[in-house]
């Protein structure tokens, strides 16, 4: 089950399905079948079944060379009649009038030869279900230095990523693709974090690595740091399997604007009170950081005359506005603005005064461009209210930061649209610009934004998309990760896209799953794609030449308030413990005086 495309699914499961064991002959390589170093196919002897995912293996002698393992993945499974001639002759075959043979057959695609001596495997070999060692050879985890779980395969044994493709070393960028609210994304996303966090593989890094997480669909990730109280055995056992704990997030801080109208600036969440602060941006700031592009953030704003006049607006604030006292306010040629509607009215004044307005632009500026402007910054006053202003206390910590916990978190859910864009902007801007003059790639941060599609989309130029795409192309060597999910891959800036390593596709809308974005998935996974459950993935990196089919645990941590169990700080409190233990502290409750 899915809500609002974050939360639980049910993982897939096949402990009711005949298995044949591993290391057991499951059939042999046909000769009716073409057999190529690439591919092949192999019959299935009677009571032995193979399923798709399914890794296999046969060996060849070779002259010279010794024997040669080919291993490969199950890629189609198909079932006949042997000997019927017409389909009316299956009523014939099952009422025994017509003799007949069941056949079953697979294809399978080739994921590795060792040693590297590209010969066929010979009709009539032998072909074994995997064991241990031979699929950690077939899949590539047995040279995966660095590898972390991703979930589980058909068979219910572990599937891994190598490191090497997302902390730079190699590669990096993870994007995700499918249907909002059925391909679960967003749950991805976050387990794959947990399994950066807790798999071991950053040793002494751990602690420093940070994650930079934008909630857009309701409160269900302000709780990441609580347990999951639907978790039941089964999940649990599948943890322990891939080698994680079962439990939490353990470093969570959440940032949320604040809520319109209050002189105070309290954050607007509704379910969690701890571990919660405001964030906004003083007018001083707007001015001196010259913000004023990212209030124009839409492609069609690139498009329109007056991208020109944007940047020449926000160099005359930065050079004219002038603090004044310490809530943030600003004095632009001698008139005061402490709220972001101060502002725009100010500017609307004098750029539509022709003296005014030269000192502003610095030449000859069209009316109607001017007028085009205005319009656009005057719808900007409603959304951007209550995250630009200049009328709260300025000595309080109000920026986004990730050096509070390991995980940081947005929450953008109760901001219209157009403030969205805003804050990803500014906020990624920030953060990029923090990590290029650090001068290092260590520590990592990882970046988890939902709805690419909107920020980073495929026609047209805007603020956010430009950063973006610097984080595509040189957040590899800077130590900035970028875990990307869309619903539609198609639509997303195509450099984005091919600079990320990693691949993962969710369930697929048909028409979707037919475009070329999708090529990286085999005819026959496309197919499955448009029909996979929640909790299914399909995982493509490049060390493995097919996707691996990732069923991936239910989540730990809560998914959604009604999930969230208490705190620790909480249950000693009502053990007896610390009284004043789970009141709000000194950055989440400023007094009103």
């Amino acid at each position: 089950m899915t809500v609002n495309g974050v939360a639980g699914h049910q993982t897939a499961g096949h402990e009711g399905a005949p298995r044949t064991e591993a290391g057991q002959a499951v059939g042999r390589v046909l000769g009716t079948q073409a057999a190529s170093p690439l591919s092949f196919w192999i019959g299935l002897e009677p009571g032995k079944v193979v399923q798709l995912d399914d890794v296999v293996v046969t060996r060849r002698e070779v002259p010279g060379y010794g024997p040669v393992l080919v291993a490969g993945v199950v890629t189609t499974v198909e079932a006949r009649h042997e000997g019927a001639a017409y389909d009316s002759d299956v009523f014939l075959i099952a009422d025994g009038a017509l003799p007949a043979a069941v056949v079953e057959v697979a294809e399978v695609r080739v994921t590795r030869v060792e040693p590297e001596v590209f010969v066929p495997p010979l009709p009539g070999s032998k072909v074994f279900l995997a064991g241990q060692g031979d699929r950690d050879q077939a899949l590539y985890f047995d040279v995966m230095d660095r590898r972390i779980p991703l979930g589980t395969g058909r068979d219910g044994q572990p599937l891994y990523v190598n490191f090497d493709f997302l902390d730079g070393t190699r590669g990096a960028h993870v994007s995700i693709s499918g249907v909002s609210g059925v391909a679960t994304k967003t749950s991805f996303a976050t387990f794959l974090l947990y399994s950066i966090f807790n798999s071991g593989v950053l040793a002494g890094e751990a602690a420093n690595t940070k994650a930079l997480i934008f909630s857009v669909k309701g409160e269900d990730l302000l709780f990441l740091d609580h347990d999951n109280l639907r978790l039941d055995q089964r999940a649990t056992d599948t943890y322990a399997r891939l080698g994680l704990p079962a439990r939490a997030f353990g470093s969570v801080h959440v940032f949320a604007p604040p809520r319109p109208g209050d002189p105070n600036g309290v954050p607007h969440v509704s379910a969690r009170t701890q571990g919660v602060s405001s964030f906004y941006w003083t007018l001083t700031e707007f001015c001196d950081e010259e913000l004023l592009r990212f209030v124009f953030a839409d492609a069609d704003d690139e498009r329109a005359g007056y991208s020109l006049l944007v940047g020449q607006v926000a160099a005359r604030l930065k050079a004219w506005a002038e603090p004044v006292g310490d809530g943030g306010a600003v004095m632009v040629r001698g008139t005061t603005c402490r709220t972001f509607s101060d502002l725009v009215e100010l500017l609307s004044d004098q750029l539509q005064d022709e003296d005014a307005r030269r000192d502003w632009t610095g030449a000859q500026t069209p009316l109607g461009t001017v007028n085009a402007f205005l319009r656009r910054l005057r719808s900007a006053v409603r959304p951007l209210s209550p995250i630009v202003r200049g009328d709260l206390p300025f000595y309080r910590n109000h920026s986004v930061r990730t050096s509070d916990a390991q995980v940081s978190i947005v929450d953008l859910h109760n901001l219209p649209e157009r403030a969205q864009r805003f804050v990803v902007g500014v906020v990624l801007r920030g953060e990029f610009h923090r990590k290029e003059t650090s001068g290092t790639a260590r520590p990592l941060l990882f970046v988890v934004l939902d709805e690419l599609n909107k920020y980073a989309p495929r026609e047209g130029d805007s603020p956010i998309k430009e950063i973006l795409l610097d984080v595509a192309e040189r957040g590899r060597s800077l130590g900035v990760i970028l875990i990307g999910a869309q619903q539609t891959a198609s639509e997303v800036e195509r450099r984005i896209v091919s600079n990320s390593a990693v691949r993962v596709a969710g369930r697929l809308d048909p028409a979707e799953a037919a475009r070329s974005e999708y090529g990286w998935l085999p005819p026959a996974v496309r197919e499955r794609a448009t029909i996979a459950k929640p909790g299914t993935m399909f995982v493509a990196q490049p060390e493995i030449p097919v996707p691996l089919a990732v069923a991936f645990p239910f989540p730990a941590w809560a998914t959604r308030p009604s999930e969230a169990a208490p705190q620790p700080q909480a249950r000693t409190t009502a053990a007896g413990g610390d009284p004043f233990a789970g009141l709000p502290g000194v950055e989440e409750d400023i007094p009103p005086f």
